[in-house]
C-alpha cells in the first residue's frame, strides 16, 4: 500500500502568487501616479500593495508542498495533519458544494468525543473552519478529484488506498 499525493501544480502556483504580486505592483503604479487624491488615499494604496505582496509570498511559500494520504490520515508533507480518515463523514465535490476550485470539501463528524482541530488556512491549499476541510486551489484538478474517489471509497469500506 502507498500514499496518495496531491500536489500542487507549478503553473498554477507561479500564476496565483504572480497575479498577487501584479495587483501589489498595480496598487503602487495608482498610488504613485500625478492624479493622486490626497495622502490618506495613497497611504491606503500602498498599505494595500504592501499586503498584496506579502500574500503574494505567502501563497507561493504555501504551496510549496502538497497533502498526502495515507491509510490513517490526510496530513500535509511537512506533517500536519488536516483530519484522521475515521473522523470524515462526507466528501463533498459538486459543482455548487462550497470547496476550493479543482478541489472538494471534507465534513467531519461531529459530536462529543470528535477531536477539536483550530481553524487553519494555507492559502492555494487547503482550509480548515469547525467541521468542514476545504482542500484545493492551486492543485491539478484531476489529482483533487482522485483524491476525493479515494477518500470517498475508503468511507463507503469499499476500497483501499493503493
Amino acid at each position: 500500500m502507498s500514499d496518495f499525493t496531491l500536489t500542487p501544480s507549478p503553473a498554477r502556483r507561479a500564476s496565483a502568487a504572480m497575479m498577487l504580486a501584479a495587483l501589489g505592483a498595480l496598487l503602487v503604479w495608482v498610488a504613485t501616479r500625478p492624479e493622486a487624491v490626497g495622502m490618506g488615499w495613497i497611504a491606503l494604496l500602498l498599505a494595500m500593495a504592501v499586503l498584496a505582496f506579502a500574500f503574494a509570498w505567502l501563497v507561493w511559500r504555501a504551496t510549496g508542498r502538497g497533502l498526502v494520504l495515507t491509510e490513517e490520515a490526510l496530513i500535509e508533507e511537512g506533517g500536519r495533519v488536516l483530519c484522521r480518515l475515521d473522523e470524515i463523514s462526507a466528501v463533498e465535490r459538486g459543482t455548487f458544494a462550497f470547496k476550493p476550485s479543482n478541489g472538494f470539501m471534507i465534513r467531519l463528524k461531529t459530536g462529543q468525543d470528535r477531536p477539536k482541530y483550530p481553524r487553519a488556512w494555507v492559502p492555494g491549499l487547503w482550509w480548515r473552519l469547525g467541521h468542514r476541510i476545504g482542500v484545493g486551489g492551486v492543485t491539478p484538478a484531476g489529482q483533487g478529484k482522485a483524491m476525493a474517489d479515494v477518500i470517498a471509497a475508503r468511507l463507503s469500506g469499499a476500497g483501499r488506498i493503493e
